[in-house]
């Protein structure tokens, strides 16, 4: 878990690093280059038809809700403060509880219906500049949480099928195909040397992020692992300061403060139900 969020840490910073690259170049090269560390997790004797489905319909809908929380989150990365983005992407399992109940039918009582509730707070806190400066970047955030409702949703039943390398693997082809179609734009850049590394330091470390996560809550109690997540939130206030001289503030603390409690609420009653633990990242 400490390895999957150093690597996601490190992919936010190349992200917003990378702001000067249109948006559809940095997500084809992300998932282009991020499709190197799945192939290697196929099974040998599956090489030839890993890919086939009898769930294309709902493989596509985790695809797409998937590729429209990316981009909404590559979108924050690059024009808020990198601990802002970070604090509202830990309300994912508050939307997760909310489309949960209109999905799926679950039934909510008064504990997590309270962290909801407390996680909004959080966030509104989070998002006041929003109000004050008119910057409307910050939905993009929220709006990543909303899609990653319906990929949790999507995955809770694509994951009593299909293996985690086929889920995978068609969200990144969505997502690499969308971010080629916009090379027709001609607004692409022909990176750097550096950039170039900077390019597949993002994809590598963002895939790999994906499957270390995974390989977490395989090895170890959900219970154990979950609350280690929080510390990239440590890491985008540290890179945030050091790179782009990001000071946050003292709302944007307490409302972060605020999220990751209702979220670990959400969590500990998610635990003891014994229901799959969705990740609000990609």
């Amino acid at each position: 878990m400490v390895g999957s969020v150093v690597c996601f840490s490190i992919m936010d910073i190349c992200v917003k690093w990378l702001d000067y690259y249109p948006v559809g170049q940095v997500l084809f090269l992300r998932f282009f280059i991020g499709f190197i560390p799945i192939f290697f997790i196929i099974p040998k004797d599956k090489l030839l038809d890993f890919y086939k489905t009898s769930r294309p319909g709902l493989h596509a809908f985790r695809a797409a809700t998937g590729a429209a929380a990316i981009i909404a989150l590559f979108i924050g990365l690059r024009e808020l403060p990198l601990a802002d983005v970070v604090s509202l992407t830990f309300g994912g399992p508050i939307f997760v509880t909310v489309a949960s109940i209109f999905f799926l039918s679950e039934k909510v009582r008064i504990k997590r219906w309270s962290a909801v509730f407390l996680g909004f707070v959080g966030m509104l806190l989070i998002v006041q500049p929003a109000f004050i400066d008119l910057n409307f970047y910050y939905i993009t955030p929220i709006v990543f949480c909303i899609f990653f409702a319906c990929v949790a949703i999507s995955v809770r039943s694509l994951s009593k099928t299909e293996p985690n390398y086929r889920i995978a693997f068609y969200f990144t082809v969505l997502c690499s195909i969308l971010g080629l179609a916009t090379f027709f734009k001609g607004d692409w850049i022909l990176p750097a040397k550096i950039d170039l590394i900077i390019f597949i330091v993002m994809g590598l470390c963002g895939s790999v992020a994906n499957l270390l996560l995974t390989q977490s809550y395989r090895l170890a109690e959900a219970s154990l692992v979950t609350p280690i997540k929080y510390l990239s939130l440590v890491f985008a206030i540290v890179f945030g300061f050091l790179i782009w001289n990001e000071i946050p503030k003292i709302l944007t603390l307490l409302g972060a403060l605020l999220v990751i409690a209702s979220s670990l609420i959400i969590f500990t009653r998610e635990n003891k139900l014994k229901k799959q633990i969705i990740n609000p990242r990609a």
